[in-house]
């Protein structure tokens, strides 16, 4: 059984090792789930035309260097459905999904743009909440919105409103984020409960007869990162704010890139109850759904203890654990200690079981 167990495992390895090519004839759902099939879109057809040394690090954010300025550039499309949900909006969204892909890639956000597509007919009053979102947003993350563009589509072209949002911010020189910087006996901590955001767009399109009182996390996650960065320095591999795809695919995509292997305890993955109810009727896992204000960082051993500490003193983080570790073993792939003792492979998300979150 074990023979058979290790031979499984290495077919899955040498697959995953293959080059992506994007081969697909049509777009569908799954190719903006943030899953493998994004991941075959992005590699297999974006990064192979656009290629270039910034964009092959595949991170949240570009690491850029312009006259010896250190920064991070980021930008962000959303989509989502409803505009408004519980516990924030489409406004504060977009603010927050930019500032924290360049938060998480160990810089200070500084600046943002933003960009309107609004759908003819749409009532200014929405249009009046959703600005009034992203200002106040931006005024408490201290990040202002210093340009933009607008466009207008006919009626029954978009649902209501998307926004893209793009950030540039320095660099913090105490790090040198890279997954590629992983090693065997760093441990894997995640800043809070996972998939509130996902599950909160879930219930509040009242597609299910499912009433739960859950609210997205959606927040800025700079004052998190920060923390990181003075408590662990140079023991800090790297981050990232686990959103489409959610924990799962923010793990899976380290262990790939550090050739390491990953093992997450099941138990210690903080996840709220009502919350953990909801995806078991569901039938979706919550280490898959996306989250909106949340960190999960690699540190070294050495370090690990100090950063929980900092991340659990501060706001936003007080749930935060030690969700698992590195070992060398099984290269590129993700494993799982369930409750009940045993194994299981997590993988990249396949499909889209919550479209339109972000």
């Amino acid at each position: 059984m074990a023979d058979l167990e290790e031979e499984v495992l290495a077919r899955i390895e040498r697959q995953r090792k293959l080059k992506a090519r994007f081969r697909d004839e049509h777009i569908t759902m799954a190719h903006g789930a943030g899953g493998k099939t994004t991941h075959t879109l992005v590699e297999g057809l974006f990064a192979s035309a656009f290629g270039n040394e910034a964009l092959d690090e595949m991170g949240d954010a570009a690491r850029l260097e312009v006259d010896g300025a250190m920064l991070s550039f980021s930008t962000d499309g959303h989509v989502v459905k409803p505009l408004t949900f519980p516990g924030g909006c489409i406004g504060e969204l977009a603010v927050h999904g930019t500032i924290n892909d360049v938060a998480v890639s160990g810089a200070k956000p500084s600046f943002l743009s933003a960009a309107f597509v609004i759908e003819e007919g749409l009532d200014a009053d929405i249009l009046r909440e959703q600005v009034a979102a992203m200002a106040d947003a931006a005024s408490r993350a201290g990040v202002p919105i210093v340009t933009g563009d607008t466009k207008v589509v006919e009626r029954g072209k978009c649902d209501g409103m998307y926004i893209v949002t793009a950030g540039i911010g320095l660099r913090d020189p105490r790090v040198n984020l890279s997954s590629k910087s992983i090693k065997p006996g760093d441990q894997i901590l995640c800043s809070g409960t996972i998939a509130d955001h996902g599950t909160a767009i879930m219930l509040a399109r009242g597609e299910l007869e499912l009433e739960a009182d859950v609210e997205s996390d959606t927040a800025s996650v700079w004052e998190l990162v920060h923390a990181l960065i003075t408590s662990a320095g140079s023991d800090l591999r790297v981050m990232r704010d686990p959103t489409r795809g959610g924990v799962a695919t923010v793990l899976n995509e380290f262990a790939q890139d550090a050739n390491v292997g990953m093992t997450v305890d099941e138990e210690a993955v903080p996840v709220n109850s009502v919350v953990r109810g909801a995806c078991e009727i569901l039938g979706i896992d919550p280490m898959y759904v996306a989250n909106e204000g949340k960190v999960v960082a690699v540190v070294g051993p050495d370090s690990a203890d100090a950063a929980l500490a900092a991340l659990k003193a501060t706001p936003g983080g007080e749930r935060a654990a030690i969700i698992g570790n590195v070992q060398e073993e099984p290269e590129g792939m993700v494993l799982v200690r369930t409750g009940f003792g045993g194994t299981r492979i997590m993988d990249m998300l396949i499909g889209d079981p919550l479209p339109r979150i972000c």
